[in-house]
């Protein structure tokens, strides 16, 4: 995690890190995500901790070879929010540990598990500063990086989500391709019966935008919709992680219809759509989405 802030910093003094390609599952794929993947890979491959791992910028899972192979599982989205890196938003990287399953050698048996089996997630965030969110099912911390030191320190610890928030976060320009569950809750954050108005945060890094909510609490919504029926964010490496992290600070997330910790995924990179955050406001979005509702 200490290594790729520099490489960050490489770009805005002229280095050439953000060309892009386009990768399998259709999505542009910075220099920088690729280089960043390549980071954690070998780290991770030769920590002696990891068994296999999971990377949005690979098709397949990746099995540790047997002399470094360790007891965990990886899963993570090398550098989320990558599209952001020339105009200086805060980006990062998302993780979850799964334990390996026992007598196993590293398997899509390891990760094709519920969010809740996870031993641990987190997230690091690359911005004005460099901090860690983590919980390890016990809470969750927050670590920031002393550079003169290269260690992260505890800065704030077993946060809590407010229960009620006077954020919402979502991208505003897919108006015409929401569901009518999202779009009379979005009516209703704007023009409330009684009380005022919430107000719109929307940065298109999940780490940056999820990070928010859970220090001010209030609702990130990144629904599915006519384009993307399925949702569009991932499951395993985004959703479950920041799931995990929401949960641990006292919030909640969902799909709008089931828990998202509870989902079993079928495949590596699965997509769902997710609404996380403070409690109230997510019970809000559920209940519209609830069939028997009707007010």
């Amino acid at each position: 995690m200490t290594t790729l802030p520099g490489l960050i910093h490489k770009r805005f003094c002229g280095g050439s890190l953000t060309s892009s390609a386009r990768q399998s599952q259709g999505e542009d794929q910075k220099k920088l995500d690729i280089l960043a993947n390549e980071v954690f890979s070998n780290m991770l491959a030769k920590s002696g901790q990891c068994a296999a791992l999971v990377s949005e910028e690979n098709d397949d899972l990746v099995v540790v070879e047997e002399a470094y192979r360790g007891p965990y599982c990886v899963v993570m989205d090398p550098l989320d929010g990558s599209s952001n890196i020339d105009c200086g938003v805060s980006i990062g990287t998302i993780f979850g540990i799964y334990r390996a399953q026992p007598g196993s050698s590293g398997g899509l048996q390891d990760v094709l598990r519920p969010g809740k089996e996870m031993v641990a997630a987190g997230y690091c965030m690359y911005g004005n500063n460099c901090c860690m969110v983590l919980s390890i099912g016990s809470g969750t911390n927050i670590f920031t990086l002393d550079p003169s030191i290269g260690e992260f320190l505890l800065t704030s610890a077993n946060i809590q989500i407010p229960s009620r928030g006077s954020i919402y976060s979502i991208n505003e320009g897919n108006e015409k391709f929401w569901q009518s569950e999202v779009s009379r809750y979005v009516c209703e954050c704007k023009h409330p019966s009684d009380g005022p108005p919430k107000s719109l945060r929307y940065v298109g890094s999940m780490v940056a935008d999820v990070h928010r909510t859970i220090l001010y609490g209030g609702i990130f919504l990144y629904p599915a919709d006519s384009k993307a029926t399925s949702g569009k964010l991932r499951l395993l490496y985004e959703c479950f992680p920041m799931a995990y992290l929401v949960e641990q600070a006292g919030g909640m997330a969902t799909t709008g219809t089931e828990r998202i910790l509870d989902i079993v995924p079928t495949q590596i990179h699965e997509r769902r759509p997710i609404f996380l955050g403070s409690k109230e406001d997510v019970h809000r979005i559920e209940a519209l989405h609830d069939p028997c509702h009707d007010s």
